[in-house]
């Protein structure tokens, strides 16, 4: 099997990732829920996990870092918990469907508005646009990092500087980006940035949080047990307490600390340089190829080891099932939970087949799927 569906999740995880999760299967109790040894084991392996976070993402301190199942839990809880109802939003189409539908629900349950800056044609964002949408009651904008669709990579300090002119608050979705590309929320002006844990950070599924800039308070999306202060009636004020109610997921959280420590010793820079490499040898490859068709390429921050491409009118579910059977190659194909991007490129109805790389790819993988476009391209092209 070549796995190029990275961006979905990292299927090849460092090793370590699951002896974490066996040892704290093996041993853990609640973290924060005792003042036993399997209760402190689980508590110290969550510190840590927070505390790699934070210097990931540049957040404070590790006290800023709230855990959260998936940067969809995380979206929601940052958008339901920072739009108040009647204000405005801005987002743009290149957001996922995690971001997009918290939107929607505000707009249609609590009468938020709502406006979505378009993209263009080769996935550019235009950040006059972007500026020109906000309004004297915007409260918030959500805006991701880099597309899922096609890995652009937007400005997100640029971003951030013309949402606070407008006094306005910044939410980022880094699902694709955090662990690949140098992220600093406190200094690019990022008021909460959204990860996930099972993408480029190599943890579990059933991972991931908000990383909140010490001047951001969220109100807590879900309310319930902390372990602490249990006779209050609310929610406890403090992060991360104030974002996590109910018992953390340590196993998972453990795992993830280990993939953190794998990054950290790589190096973030040299992780997104492998990725990079490999995604531009595979596009330089098939560009040329009769009846393919590469999408994106128009962020101006670059991409993030994410390639999509179509193969004449072929449905790309089609393309991904002849990959998969035939080839051994697992890919992406369809719409990415991302509606307005396929509008954008002009994809709604034939979908894009996404080819995503990790630094457990080689050459050898990126050739193979090079060799295995141009096979169905003939074929289709013979038609």
């Amino acid at each position: 099997m070549i796995y190029l569906d990275n961006a979905a999740t990292t299927a090849r995880k460092p090793p370590e990732v699951a002896k974490a999760v066996a040892r704290a299967i093996d041993g853990f109790g609640g973290a924060g829920r005792g003042a036993h040894g399997a209760s402190l084991d689980a508590g110290l392996a969550v510190f840590r996990a927070r505390e790699r976070l934070a210097r990931l993402l540049g957040a404070a301190g590790p006290s800023r870092i709230a855990f959260a199942c998936n940067a969809t839990e995380a979206l929601n809880a940052a958008v339901l918990g920072l739009l108040e109802p009647g204000a405005h939003a801005v987002t743009t189409a290149a957001s996922h469907n995690s971001a997009l539908r918290p939107l929607y629900r505000m707009q249609d349950e609590h009468g938020c508005g709502l406006s979505i800056v378009d993209v263009g044609r080769d996935g550019s964002l235009d950040y006059d646009a972007f500026d020109a949408a906000f309004r004297p009651d915007t409260k918030l904008a959500v805006v991701t990092h880099a597309s899922n669709l096609t890995g652009d990579v937007y400005d997100i300090a640029r971003l951030a500087r013309i949402s606070h002119d407008h006094g306005a608050l910044l939410v980022a979705d880094v699902a694709q980006t955090a662990g690949l590309l140098d992220i600093d929320i406190e200094r690019d002006g990022i008021d909460v940035a959204a990860f996930t844990g099972h993408k480029s950070l190599y943890g579990p599924q059933g991972t991931g949080g908000l990383a909140v800039a010490s001047h951001v308070e969220v109100r807590p999306f879900k309310v319930g047990g902390t372990g602490a202060r249990s006779y209050d009636r609310s929610q406890p004020a403090q992060m991360p307490d104030r974002l996590e109610a109910g018992t953390l997921n340590a196993h998972g959280i453990a795992g993830l600390e280990a993939g953190l420590a794998y990054i950290e010793e790589r190096g973030v820079a040299s992780l997104a340089a492998q990725a990079t490499q490999l995604a531009r040898r595979f596009e330089r490859g098939v560009r040329a190829v009769a009846g393919v068709r590469v999408y994106g390429g128009g962020g101006d921050a670059g991409r993030c080891g994410i390639v999509a491409l179509n193969v004449g009118a072929c449905d790309s579910s089609t393309v991904g099932d002849i990959l998969n059977a035939e080839f051994g190659i697992c890919t992406r194909a369809g719409a990415h939970c991302a509606p307005l991007m396929h509008e954008a490129l002009g994809t709604r109805e034939q979908g894009a087949v996404r080819f995503s790389f990790s630094s457990f790819n080689t050459e050898a993988d990126v050739d193979a799927a090079i060799r295995a476009v141009v096979e169905i391209a003939a074929e289709v092209e013979g038609r």
